[in-house]
């Protein structure tokens, strides 16, 4: 889904960037062509500031999203959500990282939220990188636990696990 979002701006690498500032931050367009998350406008330019783009960049952008049905369909409708892996420092929680093979195979998550269930370890949050939208699709575990050497050896040796951080 993703490569397909992009193709629909193949000729412009500065929309793509928007396309996918705009996955990455849960941000919407609404009817009016204005970019939101929530109700909150967010300006054009502070957008066109983070990319290095003129901000009429960003307005074509929403201008090609409102008139593709599909584009339309997904940007009015996404959100974000807030992720506790910015403040893990500041609240003392560990963000576990895993890196996999095969992304899209079933039962990843149950299967590592198994084994940290099997040893106790209580989770805040988990998130899981959608492979339609990410190259290189991760999958984070938050805990308010220090996690033993036993378990991210155990979450290693899983098959489709590539890497394993925290």
């Amino acid at each position: 889904m993703f490569d397909e979002i992009l193709e629909k701006f193949e000729g412009s690498p500065s929309q793509q960037a928007v396309i996918r500032l705009f996955l990455e931050r849960g941000f919407s367009v609404n009817e009016e062509g204005r970019v939101v998350s929530g109700g909150i406008e967010i300006p054009y330019t502070g957008i066109a500031r983070e990319l290095d783009v003129d901000r009429r960049v960003v307005d074509s952008t929403t201008d090609a999203i409102l008139d593709d049905p599909e584009l339309k369909r997904i940007f009015t409708n996404i959100s974000s959500v807030p992720s506790l892996m910015d403040l893990a420092p500041v609240l003392n929680l560990t963000v576990l990282t895993i890196e996999v093979a095969a992304a899209d195979e079933a039962g990843i998550v149950a299967e590592v939220t198994g084994i940290l269930a099997d040893h106790d370890v209580s989770i805040r949050q988990v998130l899981s990188e959608d492979p339609e939208f990410t190259d290189d699709p991760k999958l984070y575990v938050i805990t308010d636990a220090e996690l033993p050497g036993e378990l991210l050896v155990e979450i290693r040796e899983l098959g489709y696990v590539r890497r394993v951080g925290f």
